[in-house]
């Protein structure tokens, strides 16, 4: 059996790692502190934190809302950086988009009807308030008079139906149908053609609509409500099929949000100005440009001020840009994680659900188990990230701290064991190449998908790939290279015959429901991975009795066991999401760290030009 030391291959992938990062100039992190830690007040009167000789950091060190207090200044603007190495896709609405990047864009000139508070939960704050009948199983939605489209139009009940009834459509093909909109009473033949209207959705006047579920679960009460109304004056005369490629999606997209778009440059910039009938209040600032900023050169950028602000600072360049003069890194646990996914069959679009082929390659429960032991986690949480990644075990990150099980045993590396499971399931190298055949002698070649991105991204896939080398399973990439952004969603969620495994990230939104993910029915589910097990305890999670939450963090519990066990896939890191801010910015908080109550509008600055590092 062929064997690799540890400590030469991750001594050989740091020193890529280095050289890569050396190659590509200068990078920008964040100071770290613990509570031992001396400071040191620099020229600008901003503390900086001196880190342990070792250079692990810890995001509880990290601030999510940015401390400047200085006075504000009337207007200006400033340049966000959407940190990206390719270009956004640019579907510009949240009934349309498929990934992160469009998010991005989309915050600034739109958002939900609903605001939630620190534990997920909704609020009353948001464009909309809320009652709830719980007998009936309804929710009653009242928009607030003052909220309007940045055309003027008043946005209507009208509007919200109508995006239930786009999303819901037979004719709409995209992926934002879930569990959100099939749980609406009717829906469901709606949605297969049997009907033409959606019983569950009853417009009571131009402000107010009510909708009842067949299943009234404590999801509805976080993230299981659809609160992304569509202009239906602007969009009713344009073919559902047609939308999601429409100038009123790409080119002229409108919202309701404190910015309005005033020009794009397809998946590269935007360029907004300030609503200033934004239902909350007036922006400070005068406007907003939105611009891709690509990893390697995004510390370069906030170091000369090219950028205020940038959507996340990759975390392997922190270290580098610890002591950046110009900006406060601002930190918070990311309710995301990232994992190995495992194919299992494909998606079968006329059922509407997954497809599951036990003769997969990937199928053996036993590979799987032996591939989460051969890979150290912690170690790559250490060496590339700086602690800023640390080991996930379970697949409801820590985000979620009510959910989150951290007592549960979920395989952590230790190679001796892969090899044993191996062994006893089989997996044995016949012809003496160092490589392990699959069970019936025949040669096993695993094929891993990972997507291109950063400074780190090669050398970490090549680190999982010897890893697994080191066990004796012969893993290559497909097609010999990292897969672009865009191009590798689209070959996952197709179902691509040459991808066997893939390096994938999840982010888990309001609601620790994991229907989204690994619902038989969820289109995201891209492993096609599906049991009576799962199926279950999802329900579970959804039932009446989930509204007492020990019951659900019990069933939640269980689940996180089930996914341990069976390994659809399996979490490889938690993450701190990382976002410096220029110095001369006020009144700016991560987006995605739930119940802070500071909203763009608030946005402001102290100078009209950015600080410059340095100066």
């Amino acid at each position: 059996m062929k064997k690799f030391s540890l400590t030469k291959l991750l001594l050989a992938m740091m020193f890529i790692f280095l050289f890569v990062l050396g190659g590509c100039g200068g990078n920008d992190a964040e100071e770290t502190q613990g509570e031992e830690d001396p400071q040191v007040e620099d020229s600008e009167g901003k503390v900086d934190e001196e880190v342990d000789d070792d250079g692990i950091y810890s995001i509880d060190d990290f601030d999510p809302i940015a401390s400047n207090q200085g006075e504000i200044i009337d207007g200006g603007t400033i340049t966000f950086g959407l940190v990206l190495d390719t270009a956004f896709e640019g579907a510009l609405n949240y009934n349309f988009y498929t990934g992160n990047p469009d998010v991005q864009v989309i915050r600034w000139f739109n958002e939900p009807m609903l605001s939630i508070d620190e534990d997920f939960n909704y609020t009353q704050d948001g464009a909309a308030t809320f009652e709830v009948d719980e007998e009936e199983g309804s929710i009653t939605f009242t928009i607030r008079d003052n909220v309007n489209w940045h055309d003027g139009e008043p946005v209507t009940a009208e509007d919200w139906a109508y995006a239930y009834e786009v999303v819901g459509h037979p004719d709409y093909d995209g992926t934002r149908y879930s569990q959100q909109l099939s749980s609406v009473e009717g829906m469901p033949a709606y949605k297969a053609g049997e009907t033409d209207t959606i019983t569950g959705i009853e417009i009571i006047d131009e402000k107010t609509i009510k909708l009842t579920y067949e299943q009234f679960t404590p999801s509805l009460l976080s993230s299981g409500v659809w609160a992304y109304p569509l202009p239906k004056h602007i969009f009713e005369d344009i073919p559902i099929e047609d939308m999601p490629a429409s100038d009123a999606v790409r080119v002229n997209p409108i919202g309701y949000g404190p910015f309005k778009v005033e020009s794009i440059v397809p998946g590269e910039s935007v360029t907004f100005v300030k609503n200033e009938d934004y239902w909350r209040g007036e922006p400070n600032l005068d406007g907003v440009t939105l611009r891709v900023i690509n990893p390697t050169v995004v510390a370069q950028a906030l170091q000369s001020g090219e950028v205020d602000i940038v959507s996340s600072f990759p975390a392997d360049q922190y270290p580098d840009h610890a002591d950046m003069s110009n900006v406060e890194f601002l930190g918070a646990i990311d309710n995301a994680y990232t994992y190995i996914g495992f194919k299992f069959g494909k998606w079968d679009a006329d059922a509407g659900e997954v497809a599951p082929d036990p003769d997969a390659k990937m199928a053996d429960v036993n590979l799987r188990r032996a591939m989460w032991y051969a890979v150290d986690n912690n170690a790559i949480g250490e060496r590339f990230y700086n602690g800023l990644r640390w080991n996930a075990t379970t697949l409801i990150p820590p985000s979620h701290k009510n959910y989150h099980d951290d007592s549960i045993e979920a395989p952590t590396y230790d190679p001796a064991e892969a090899e044993r499971i191996l062994d006893e399931a089989g997996y044995i190298d016949v012809n003496g190449d160092g490589y392990r055949e699959d069970p019936d002698g025949n040669e096993l070649v695993i094929n891993f998908a990972s997507m291109s991105g950063g400074d780190i991204a090669e050398p970490l896939a090549n680190y999982y790939i010897q890893s697994w080398d080191q066990v004796g399973l012969k893993v290559e990439l497909v097609d010999g290279r990292l897969v672009e952004f865009n191009t590798f969603y689209d070959r996952i969620e197709n179902d691509d015959p040459d991808i066997d495994i893939y390096q994938g990230a999840w982010g888990v939104g309001s609601d620790v429901d994991p229907s989204g993910l690994y619902g038989r029915n969820a289109v995201f589910n891209y492993t096609r991975f599906a049991s009576e097990e799962n199926d279950k305890l999802i329900a579970d999670g959804l039932s009446k009795e989930a509204f007492d939450v020990s019951y659900r963090q019990e069933v939640y519990k269980e689940w996180q066991e089930l996914m341990v066990e069976q390994i659809p896939v399996f979490p490889t890191l938690y993450r701190a999401i990382l976002v410096p801010v220029n110095n001369r910015v006020v009144n700016y908080a991560i987006p995605e760290v739930p119940g802070i109550d500071i909203h763009r509008h608030e946005l402001g600055v102290t100078q009209e030009e950015p600080f410059v590092a340095g100066e």
